[in-house]
């Protein structure tokens, strides 16, 4: 997936209905290796929705989405093996309750890449440990490594979505997806997760987020998507995008939020 010439993500033609309710449509969107995304518009726009069939936790109706070299929505398509490439990080975070910090963040690479650790010549054991030292070394890195041998249940909503995002770079992803993980936490805790995020679109980390931060999405995105009514209205560098906006309901959005 490192040739450049081909944007990581190809969103072509993509809809999604429930019942007779058309949520997506004919959506196309290139994403490209290192890009940050940022996907805004108001309540029932279908940002989320768009989100989830990127890496088909909602099913498209139609369309195709092509991640790297493999079309995700081919039916034959192993989509466990290619969403082990796309982190995601939810609205209400996700974390297992009955597991510590440390266990839900080495949960993953242990189930997924532990299988493989006699194949690369080392036993489970060892591979057992890579995997704390990495855990630790991630949670070192958000400040949180006392945290490591506590329940979620325990920490505050800013700690526990900072742990969600970590667990998910755990798995060393090609792009990481955000569904609006600011919008349940108390506003002070806002800041210390979109730190994390900025940090990651600063280390080249391709990245796609639906949120309601405008302030990030200003300072961040190298592209700021609106959608209205399940299509993209207006698209463009954040500048251009939130200095002059071209379509009516854009400017409409833009004044109640800002």
């Amino acid at each position: 997936m490192d040739n450049n010439s081909t944007p990581l993500i190809q969103v072509k033609n993509l809809s999604k209905s429930f019942g007779t309710n058309l949520i997506l449509n004919d959506i196309s969107m290139d994403i490209n290796k290192g890009e940050k995304v940022v996907v805004i518009g108001p309540s029932g726009s279908g940002k989320s929705t768009f989100l989830r069939c990127l890496n088909l936790l909602e099913t498209p109706t139609g369309g195709d989405i092509l991640f790297g070299d493999a079309n995700l929505t081919d039916p034959k398509t192993n989509i466990n093996l290619h969403r082990q490439n796309m982190g995601m990080v939810f609205q209400q975070f996700n974390l297992f309750n009955n597991k510590t910090v440390l266990q839900n963040i080495m949960l993953a690479p242990m189930t997924i890449y532990g299988k493989n650790a006699k194949k690369s010549g080392k036993s489970k054991k060892q591979y057992e440990e890579e995997c704390r030292e990495k855990a630790m070394s991630l949670l070192k890195r958000i400040g949180l490594e006392d945290k490591a041998d506590v329940y979620p249940s325990t920490l505050s909503g800013g700690q526990k979505q900072r742990i969600a995002i970590v667990r998910a770079l755990a798995m060393e992803p090609d792009v990481m997806l955000f569904d609006e993980p600011t919008s349940a936490l108390d506003p002070e805790m806002v800041g210390e997760v979109l730190d994390l995020m900025k940090e990651l679109a600063e280390e080249g980390m391709t990245m796609v987020v639906v949120t309601h931060e405008m302030g990030f999405a200003k300072e961040v995105a190298d592209r700021v998507v609106f959608m209205c009514d399940g299509i993209i209205a207006e698209e463009g560098a954040p500048n251009e995008f939130f200095s002059n906006p071209k379509n009516p309901r854009l400017a409409q959005f833009l004044q109640k939020v800002l």
